[in-house]
């Protein structure tokens, strides 16, 4: 069977990814770089684990958390789509079993605010993985005067986790964001339909999902 192991030292995927990330700087997007990538299929892969959800479930939720950005080397525009075609012939070069690709490319393919859908229990957990990296670190801009909302909305965040409760079936996910920066309500100026995309996709996983920010419950 492949594993995210075999993934990460396939020199194809290596390449879209680093260039990927490259392009999209050059367009003045934040990072999505490997410390994304890792980021969001370890979160995808934990979440289906700590519901109990099947180990190979898990591990194709960790590939598509890896893979799910792999469509910014063609453009940034539907780049789930893209990433979707692109994982598709790696993983079918690969030798990974159709049905398994099925789910992976299905993931990927709809992991975009815009038009995704928890499809299936790996989509889902990789919407809310990839939904909750909001973090200053990703802002590439070093010039805070020329910051737009993006860059403040990620600049203002200083720490975000999701919890995972089985026993209460609720994914929660808990953000630290500076005030001072930006305020809440510019958080879900931006972020609203992402919100909106979490619970729908915790919802596929029977779960209920929860938004704390600085300590206060919000969803």
């Amino acid at each position: 069977m492949i594993t995210l192991e075999d993934i990460k030292n396939n020199p194809i995927v290596d390449s879209f990814i680093r260039k990927g990330n490259e392009y999209l700087g050059v367009m003045g997007f934040t990072e999505h770089s490997y410390r994304h990538l890792n980021l969001v299929s370890s979160i995808a892969r934990s979440i289906l684990e700590r519901l109990g959800y099947p180990e190979r479930e898990a591990e194709l939720a960790a590939i598509a958390g890896y893979l799910h950005d792999i469509g910014n080397v063609v453009s940034r525009n539907d780049h789930g789509i893209s990433g979707a075609v692109l994982a598709f012939s790696i993983l079918n070069s690969m030798g990974m079993h159709p049905d398994e690709i099925a789910k992976v490319i299905s993931a990927i393919a709809n992991h975009e605010e815009q038009y995704g859908q928890p499809v299936n229990n790996v989509a889902a957990a990789l919407i809310v993985a990839d939904k909750s990296d909001v973090h200053r670190s990703r802002v590439r801009n070093q010039d805070f005067a020329t910051f737009d909302i993006h860059d403040r909305v990620n600049y203002a965040v200083e720490h975000a986790f999701i919890w995972v409760d089985k026993e209460k079936r609720t994914i929660t996910m808990d953000l630290t964001i500076d005030i001072n920066i930006c305020p809440v309500m510019e958080y879900f100026e931006i972020f609203l339909t992402r919100m909106t995309l979490c619970r729908r996709a915790a919802n596929f996983l029977q779960c209920n999902f929860e938004l704390i920010i600085n300590g206060s419950k919000l969803l």
